[in-house]
């Protein structure tokens, strides 16, 4: 293909990171047979089904986990938002796994700009007593600790040999 000045159309899809799968089954047998390329992508994908079961789990069962958490006044109305909170939840872990299994490099970036930021959200909806101090350290804690498990593995990936 060319553009109107007859010049050569460059093709963006060679780019994409899903250019390299030609069919849709090859990509889905990437996604169930995921070949470990990078010690970023399985931080990833390991952060992603923590925050998948999290999330699931709020959504089967939000008196449990809010029991759990010792959340204080949970009403009925309560429940039905926290398990959108759930599903919201669920859904980012998915994102995060599926791109941990196909090695998604720009996700494992954005994600080193994204996480840190979750403490000091946590940390201000705790000041101003939006959340219980549990929410916000469980939260605070397993991103921190997520991060630094993926700031690690991009780094040592590229370190010179």
């Amino acid at each position: 293909m060319q553009t109107a000045r007859g010049m050569p159309r460059p093709n963006l899809l060679k780019e994409h990171p899903l250019a390299q799968y030609d069919t849709f089954a090859q990509w889905f047998k990437r996604l169930l047979h995921p070949a470990r390329d990078s010690l970023s992508a399985i931080s990833i994908e390991s952060f992603g089904w923590i925050l998948l079961i999290e999330g699931m789990t709020i959504f089967i069962a939000p008196r449990g986990v809010a029991a759990l958490l010792e959340l204080p006044d949970f009403s009925p109305t309560t429940a039905v938002y926290f398990r959108l909170v759930g599903l919201l939840i669920a859904g980012l872990g998915a994102l995060y796994t599926v791109s941990g299994r196909v090695n998604a490099q720009g996700l494992v970036y954005a994600s080193l700009f994204d996480r840190p930021i979750v403490p000091i959200v946590m940390a201000v909806l705790w000041w101003n007593n939006l959340i219980p101090a549990i929410l916000a350290i469980v939260f605070s804690a397993q991103d921190f600790g997520s991060v630094v498990w993926t700031a690690w593995a991009w780094r040592t990936e590229r370190k010179p040999r």
